[in-house]
């Protein structure tokens, strides 16, 4: 029986599709998890929020994430790469990511596990599945999971 714990995350969701982002911010809000949600559109963004550059350098406005929801194909730079350069710095390879997308090649899959995804979860197909699978997503992170305090950096 999960034991219910008052507290939220921040997330951070890398997805440059704006119809994903929406549905996946009413699907959290519907699911009545606790949490922040932050939004970019591409690898690049993720990084610069990540560390802190350009808009991203104040971290009242932009909290380091205790999540990232990533999407894989995406412009300038896609999930697999911002992976690959978040778990190859020291200062964020902690930050959990889970990887959300449409894609459902078993080479996606194994290449994501491979650069240390935390999960690997295709999209649902409908809001319902959507709402669903943020209210599985919010348990476990938010009631389940220990992570670091935002103080740990």
């Amino acid at each position: 029986m999960p034991f219910s714990k008052t507290r939220s995350i921040t997330i951070l969701m890398a997805d440059d599709d704006e119809d994903d982002r929406l549905l996946t911010q009413d699907a959290l809000k519907e699911s009545r998890v606790l949490n922040q949600l932050y939004c970019v559109e591409d690898g690049v963004e993720l990084l610069k929020y990540l560390r802190r550059e350009d808009k991203y350098s104040d971290k009242t406005l932009y909290p380091k994430p205790g999540l990232i929801l990533l999407d894989l194909n995406m412009p300038r730079m896609d999930g697999r790469e911002a992976l690959q350069q978040i778990k190859a710095d020291p200062l964020l390879k902690g930050i959990p990511v889970v990887i959300l997308t449409t894609s459902q090649q078993e080479e996606d899959m194994v290449k994501g596990y491979g650069l240390g995804a935390a999960s690997y979860i295709t999209k649902p197909v409908n809001f319902e599945g959507l709402v669903g699978l943020m209210k599985a997503i919010g348990s476990y992170w938010v009631e389940f999971v220990e992570l670091p305090s935002d103080d740990c950096e």
